[in-house]
């Protein structure tokens, strides 16, 4: 198999469970890696918060992604949540710019109009299309399957960029 042109890890964050998706992009086709999720277990926030940060550390250390994407915030009902969710999400991103990996943002609707085709696709949806995108046969979990579409969307983001010419007073898509 030709060698990776990039690899990507996604992040679903929560504070409760952190979903992570590892792909290769090789020719513009996205191959799963790994995937799986951080249990995080306790009632202190901040020694979760800790643990997502060694565990985001630590994959990256060992599969060497060159590229990390993750959820950006929504504003739920519950204002409380969205704090903890934000705090989960900032201990994700340390753990990958202490790697200096850049990171890249995307919203849950932008997500999913990437894998599924629409952005108000349900969590079903998404789940099956990752199967399909990484020709995976076994269940995936909420979370795995989510942070597998994080992934993905950044690759079809990358390779949507790399692919368009750049014209005459144009460059990376801003005009000079």
């Amino acid at each position: 198999m030709d060698e990776p042109t990039a690899r990507i890890i996604g992040i679903d964050p929560g504070s409760r469970i952190t979903g992570f998706g590892i792909i290769d992009v090789r020719r513009g086709r996205a191959w799963h890696v790994h995937s799986g999720n951080i249990q995080l277990l306790g009632d202190s926030l901040t020694e979760r918060l800790g643990e997502i940060f060694r565990c985001i550390s630590e994959l990256v250390a060992e599969y060497r992604p060159g590229e990390m994407a993750i959820e950006r915030v929504f504003m739920a009902r519950n204002a409380d949540s969205a704090l903890k969710l934000g705090q989960a999400r900032g201990a994700a991103i340390c753990g990958a710019v202490h790697a200096s990996l850049p990171v890249a943002e995307y919203s849950a609707r932008e997500i999913k109009q990437a894998v599924v085709g629409k952005g108000g696709a349900a969590k079903e949806q998404v789940q099956h299309m990752v199967k399909v995108l990484l020709n995976l046969r076994a269940a995936l979990r909420s979370d795995q399957a989510d942070a597998l579409a994080v992934a993905l969307c950044h690759c079809h983001v990358r390779e949507t960029l790399r692919r368009i010419p750049v014209a005459e007073g144009v460059q990376g898509g801003r005009l000079r």
